[in-house]
Protein backbone atom coordinates (compact mmCIF):
# COMPACT_ATOMS: atom_id res chain seq x y z
CA UNK A 1 0.00 0.00 0.00
CA UNK A 2 3.05 2.65 0.48
CA UNK A 3 3.87 1.82 -3.23
CA UNK A 4 0.10 2.54 -4.01
CA UNK A 5 0.59 5.89 -1.83
CA UNK A 6 4.21 7.21 -3.12
CA UNK A 7 2.45 6.81 -7.18
CA UNK A 8 -0.45 8.57 -5.95
CA UNK A 9 1.39 11.89 -4.99
CA UNK A 10 3.05 11.26 -7.56
CA UNK A 11 0.44 11.83 -10.07
CA UNK A 12 -0.96 14.22 -7.80
CA UNK A 13 1.47 16.22 -8.34
CA UNK A 14 1.83 15.83 -11.79
CA UNK A 15 -1.48 16.86 -12.43
CA UNK A 16 -2.52 19.58 -9.65
CA UNK A 17 -1.70 22.48 -11.97
CA UNK A 18 -2.93 21.59 -15.19
CA UNK A 19 -4.52 24.20 -17.07
CA UNK A 20 -8.40 22.86 -18.49
CA UNK A 21 -6.21 22.78 -22.02
CA UNK A 22 -3.53 20.53 -20.61
CA UNK A 23 -6.43 18.57 -19.34
CA UNK A 24 -8.00 17.94 -22.47
CA UNK A 25 -5.58 17.29 -24.55
CA UNK A 26 -3.82 14.68 -22.39
CA UNK A 27 -7.19 13.14 -22.45
CA UNK A 28 -7.54 13.23 -18.36
CA UNK A 29 -10.64 15.12 -18.93
CA UNK A 30 -12.73 12.60 -18.38
CA UNK A 31 -11.11 11.46 -15.37
CA UNK A 32 -11.06 15.39 -14.39
CA UNK A 33 -14.72 15.10 -14.07
CA UNK A 34 -15.16 11.99 -11.86
CA UNK A 35 -11.99 13.25 -9.06
CA UNK A 36 -10.77 16.27 -10.25
CA UNK A 37 -6.93 15.92 -9.92
CA UNK A 38 -7.37 14.16 -6.32
CA UNK A 39 -5.83 10.81 -6.72
CA UNK A 40 -8.52 7.64 -7.12
CA UNK A 41 -6.64 4.41 -7.23
CA UNK A 42 -7.62 2.77 -10.64
CA UNK A 43 -5.53 0.98 -13.43
CA UNK A 44 -4.36 2.47 -16.43
CA UNK A 45 -7.16 0.78 -18.39
CA UNK A 46 -9.68 2.81 -15.65
CA UNK A 47 -11.12 0.01 -14.02
CA UNK A 48 -10.84 0.53 -10.61
CA UNK A 49 -8.74 -0.96 -7.60
CA UNK A 50 -10.24 -3.58 -5.09
CA UNK A 51 -8.87 -5.49 -2.34
CA UNK A 52 -10.47 -8.78 -4.44
CA UNK A 53 -6.83 -8.19 -6.52
CA UNK A 54 -5.81 -9.25 -3.75
CA UNK A 55 -5.94 -12.56 -3.02
CA UNK A 56 -5.61 -15.17 0.21
CA UNK A 57 -6.18 -19.13 0.42
CA UNK A 58 -4.64 -19.12 3.63
CA UNK A 59 -2.35 -21.82 2.35
CA UNK A 60 1.42 -20.65 2.81
CA UNK A 61 2.56 -21.98 -0.43
CA UNK A 62 0.14 -20.41 -2.66
CA UNK A 63 -0.03 -17.22 -0.83
CA UNK A 64 3.03 -16.48 -1.35
CA UNK A 65 3.49 -17.47 -4.46
CA UNK A 66 0.91 -15.04 -5.32
CA UNK A 67 2.72 -12.64 -3.71
CA UNK A 68 5.65 -13.37 -6.10
CA UNK A 69 3.59 -13.11 -8.76
CA UNK A 70 2.05 -9.34 -7.45
CA UNK A 71 6.00 -8.57 -7.46
CA UNK A 72 6.82 -9.42 -10.90
CA UNK A 73 3.54 -7.86 -12.34
CA UNK A 74 4.27 -4.71 -10.10
CA UNK A 75 8.03 -4.44 -11.04
CA UNK A 76 6.66 -4.82 -15.13
CA UNK A 77 4.12 -1.76 -14.41
CA UNK A 78 6.98 0.45 -13.22
CA UNK A 79 8.93 -1.13 -16.81
CA UNK A 80 6.13 0.03 -18.51
CA UNK A 81 6.35 3.58 -16.90
CA UNK A 82 9.97 4.21 -17.52
CA UNK A 83 9.64 3.25 -20.89
CA UNK A 84 7.13 6.29 -21.70
CA UNK A 85 8.77 8.62 -19.05
CA UNK A 86 10.88 11.42 -19.88
CA UNK A 87 10.52 13.45 -16.67
CA UNK A 88 14.23 12.65 -14.83
CA UNK A 89 12.06 13.55 -11.49
CA UNK A 90 9.30 10.68 -12.29
CA UNK A 91 11.70 8.21 -12.96
CA UNK A 92 13.70 8.66 -9.90
CA UNK A 93 10.97 7.81 -7.69
CA UNK A 94 9.30 4.63 -10.31
CA UNK A 95 13.12 3.30 -10.40
CA UNK A 96 13.26 3.40 -6.77
CA UNK A 97 9.71 1.91 -6.24
CA UNK A 98 10.78 -1.15 -9.09
CA UNK A 99 13.89 -1.98 -6.85
CA UNK A 100 11.77 -2.67 -4.25
CA UNK A 101 9.81 -5.06 -6.05
CA UNK A 102 12.69 -6.82 -6.84
CA UNK A 103 13.78 -6.80 -3.16
CA UNK A 104 10.11 -7.90 -2.12
CA UNK A 105 10.25 -10.36 -4.87
CA UNK A 106 13.45 -11.96 -3.56
CA UNK A 107 12.10 -11.94 0.12
CA UNK A 108 9.18 -13.82 -0.91
CA UNK A 109 11.19 -16.80 -2.53
CA UNK A 110 13.42 -16.76 0.50
CA UNK A 111 10.08 -17.05 2.49
CA UNK A 112 8.65 -20.10 0.48
CA UNK A 113 11.76 -21.85 1.02
CA UNK A 114 11.66 -21.38 4.66
CA UNK A 115 8.03 -22.69 4.58
CA UNK A 116 9.26 -25.54 2.25
CA UNK A 117 11.91 -26.60 5.19
CA UNK A 118 9.10 -26.57 7.90
CA UNK A 119 7.04 -28.55 6.34
CA UNK A 120 6.44 -32.29 5.89
CA UNK A 121 9.50 -32.76 3.19
CA UNK A 122 8.47 -36.08 1.94
CA UNK A 123 4.83 -34.42 0.84
CA UNK A 124 5.93 -33.26 -2.78
CA UNK A 125 2.99 -30.75 -2.60
CA UNK A 126 4.49 -29.37 0.31
CA UNK A 127 1.69 -29.52 2.88
CA UNK A 128 1.64 -30.81 6.37
CA UNK A 129 -0.38 -33.07 6.92
CA UNK A 130 -1.36 -32.43 10.43
CA UNK A 131 -2.95 -29.08 9.51
CA UNK A 132 -6.06 -30.62 8.04
CA UNK A 133 -6.10 -32.58 11.95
Amino acid sequence: MGHLEMVGTLVHQLTRNLSEDQIKTAGFDTYFVDHTTGVYPQFASGYPWSASTMQVTGDIIADLTEDLAAEQKARLTYDNILRLSDDPDVNNVIRFLREREIVHFQRFGEAIELAKQKMDQKNVYFTNPAFDK
